[in-house]
């Protein structure tokens, strides 16, 4: 019985230091895997595909789910379910359904490592995921991207990058975020925020090694009340600073970071606002978030679109997206709250 008790302790420990989630895709009641599996085997054989079913299935299941239902599919058609979605699928379409067959932290180390494999580096990609994680989320992702490619993420990305982008990305990378306390620290936050800005604003030039470690080593809550003490010190809000102060690919990345601390469904529901509207819908970037979001806080993210922006998410991918991108998106968001 110690056993069990003990193993219970230690998921109740972690379900504390977890931040909440919000997940628009649930587990499915009276679920059936192998219901399921059949049903996306008669999919994938009937002719011209029946993509609907498939969208149906899987968008309603979560990643455990979908691996309960892709092991009954091996034991049924004596093949891998993903290299038969592969092979059946195309387009969007078809990014969409295998990222699902990834769990969240595969997923997230798969695009970390699309983004640096290869000629160039696709740095939006790298810094949203590496700039918008908790602490939690970078650990977990380190240690599976170990294990699916085989080779260190700090190195990967001490590799890709340079200069002082390359230490911020490393210092996150290197997960020294506090825990957050259930005692606030007056003093350290006055101090924090004065050090930021005369690391800053105050100075001519900026002292990055100071912003970079209050900002990778604080809790967040603790950083959220940095920055509204901030306003005491600097004549602009600490976003503003940000960007009278750096530029490029490190300016990107701290304003990710802090548009996250102040509220990171909202910084997630800008993102997808400004790729649905920007000119061809910019799917990489829409697809990014949908599929990586939807176990974690899509349905918070959805919340903050509509207040924000008017008008539903839904609406704004039927409005921006056709055919089975858009059916495989609004089966993830699920219907409007």
């Amino acid at each position: 019985m110690a056993m069990v008790s003990e193993i219970l302790g230690q998921l109740s420990l972690n379900i504390g230091a977890r931040e909440p989630t919000f997940p628009t895709v649930v587990p499915a009641k009276d679920f059936d895997p192998d219901k399921d599996a059949a049903r996306i085997e008669t999919a994938i054989k009937t002719k011209g595909v029946d993509e609907q079913t498939i969208i149906d299935v899987l968008t309603k299941r979560t990643y455990s789910q979908r691996t309960e239902i892709a092991f009954a599919y091996e034991k049924r058609a004596k093949k891998d379910m993903v290299s038969a979605l592969k092979g059946a699928l195309s387009g969007s379409l078809e990014t969409v359904i295998l990222g699902l067959m990834k769990s969240t932290t595969q997923y997230d180390a798969s695009l970390i490592r699309g983004s640096i494999k290869g000629a160039g580096t696709d740095e939006e990609t790298l810094i949203e995921v590496l700039c918008s994680r908790s602490n939690n989320e970078l650990v977990e992702i380190k240690k599976v991207y170990m294990e699916l490619f085989k080779k260190d993420l700090e190195k990967d990305v001490a590799g890709d990058t340079s200069g002082n982008f390359a230490k911020l990305l490393l210092a996150l990378v290197q997960t020294k975020r506090a825990e957050p306390s259930s005692i606030v620290d007056y003093e350290k936050i006055d101090e924090d925020a004065r050090a930021l800005y005369e690391a800053g604003v105050k100075i001519k030039g900026t002292d990055v090694p100071t912003w970079i470690s209050i900002m990778s080593e604080r809790s967040v809550p603790h950083l959220q009340k940095v920055f509204e003490r901030y306003k005491n010190y600097s004549p602009y809000d600490m976003q503003e600073s940000i960007v009278k102060e750096v530029k490029g690919d490190l300016q990107k990345s701290f304003l990710v970071l802090v548009k996250c601390f102040e509220n990171k469904q909202l910084y997630f529901a800008s993102k997808l606002n400004e790729a649905m509207k920007s000119k061809g819908a910019k799917e990489k970037s829409v697809t990014r978030i949908i599929v990586s979001r939807c176990e974690v806080d899509l349905k918070k993210i959805c919340s903050e679109y509509k207040t924000n922006f008017g008008e539903s998410l839904q609406k704004t991918i039927l409005e921006h997206t056709k055919g089975d991108y858009q059916k495989v998106l609004l089966g993830l968001c699920g219907p409007e709250e």
